[in-house]
């Protein structure tokens, strides 16, 4: 195979024979490329391209410098507007809402390709709640978005019983459980609340149908997480939209991907041939991620590619945690070189805890703080806790040279 990396090709011995060999580096740099995160930003194409180009990305309610959707556009695009980047997800009928990775924001292209996961819902009968009269429940949900246009669950009568979280009206469960099958749609949300609609009024007629059998979506949605991730293993295909390892060893050998050898990866990799054509270069982004980014959502392969171990900490006990409530990895020069727990007194960006790996990732964090700052409307940044305490003068200086 002839590509544009300086690899060494491998002569094919079958099938799943690897057709060419990269170093660390060159699969690291690949990676980047392919999640956006190297080379010069498509600016013109937005919130709505990167979405697009990711295939998915992840929602969460957790709400620091700003929430995870937004996070994922500001690290490739920069000081892209907040409220851009919300139309871009929730007008004109350009994405949905469904359960992928997580739960994630979704082109709308890709609605006939996950008509798969909602016959497995059907033939499972439930997700996590059973209702207490699925046929009367379901129907009443439909009658009122058919009558009414589309609705919060608040608008249904409320998402709770009035207990803990999880304790789900009967209203909650039948709009969720129509959400599942593919009868109701999110394809916008206000204020943080789930909005829906009937599928069939919301989603574009050429577009709605569940007529792609199980393979047909499978090879789709595995060749979309090889275009995104660029190069990966079978693992991670399957990490990208949570499939199961059988389901991406049946549909491998017809999505294009080809297999590849990278230096210090113990299991064989897959690559997009695109990807392979030419040498990664240009620009590297400095910025922190989203610790739901999907450049590193995926924990195994975060350490793989980067040699950098990430772990979101808000679900542990604050005692336990090391780097905090919601650590953002710190992103420069290719490489994952610190990390930052964020919060906002006023006008004021707070690092509560801070670590950086080496020297040589303090000026990067201090620009990286700087315009995370500006980007959510504050003017100075304050370091409480720093790991290494001794860059903590060089930081301050750093910060103050910026501004900040």
């Amino acid at each position: 195979m002839t590509t544009g990396l300086p690899a060494t090709a491998v002569p094919a011995a079958g099938a799943h024979a690897p057709q060419a060999s990269l170093s660390a580096a060159e699969a690291r740099r690949i990676a980047l490329r392919a999640q956006g995160l190297l080379g010069a930003p498509d600016r013109q194409a937005g919130a709505r391209g990167v979405l697009r180009h990711l295939g998915a990305v992840q929602l969460d309610t957790i709400s620091v410098l700003a929430r995870s959707h937004e996070l994922v556009p500001y690290a490739r695009l920069g000081a892209v507007g907040r409220q851009a980047v919300e139309s871009a997800y929730w007008t004109g009928a350009h994405s949905f809402e469904y359960w992928s990775h997580a739960a994630c924001v979704l082109p709308i292209e890709e609605w006939p390709h996950f008509a798969f996961r909602r016959r497995a819902f059907r033939d499972r009968g439930h997700r996590w709640h059973r209702m207490k009269d699925r046929e009367g429940s379901c129907a009443a949900v439909r009658d009122r978005l058919r009558a009414e246009g589309p609705l919060t669950t608040a608008d249904l009568g409320g998402g709770r019983n009035g207990g803990e979280w999880w304790d789900w009206s009967e209203s909650k469960i039948a709009v969720e459980w129509l959400l599942d099958i593919g009868e109701v749609v999110v394809a916008e949300r206000r204020g943080w609340k789930r909005v829906y609609d009937l599928a069939e009024r919301a989603v574009p007629g050429d577009l709605f149908h569940d007529d792609l059998d199980d393979h047909a979506c499978l090879r789709r949605l595995v060749a979309q997480a090889g275009s995104a991730l660029g190069v990966a293993t079978r693992a991670d295909l399957a990490d990208y939209h949570r499939l199961k390892a059988e389901q991406v060893e049946s549909v491998l050998p017809d999505t294009g991907l080809v297999p590849v050898r990278v230096q210090g990866w113990p299991k064989p990799g897959w690559a997009d041939p695109a990807a392979l054509e030419s040498a990664p270069r240009g620009r590297h982004r400095t910025t922190l991620l989203s610790p739901f980014d999907s450049l590193v959502w995926d924990r195994p392969r975060t350490e793989r590619v980067f040699g950098f171990q990430h772990r979101l900490e808000a679900y542990v006990p604050k005692p336990q945690r090391v780097h905090g409530y919601f650590a953002m990895p710190l992103l420069a020069g290719g490489k994952l070189v610190g990390r930052v727990d964020p919060a906002r007194e006023g006008s004021t960006l707070v690092a509560r805890q801070l670590s950086l790996e080496s020297g040589k990732a303090v000026e990067p964090m201090a620009q990286a703080l700087c315009e995370a700052a500006a980007w959510v409307g504050c003017d100075a940044v304050r370091v409480e806790r720093c790991s290494p305490e001794e860059l903590r003068p060089r930081l301050r200086s750093a910060l103050d040279a910026l501004g900040g």
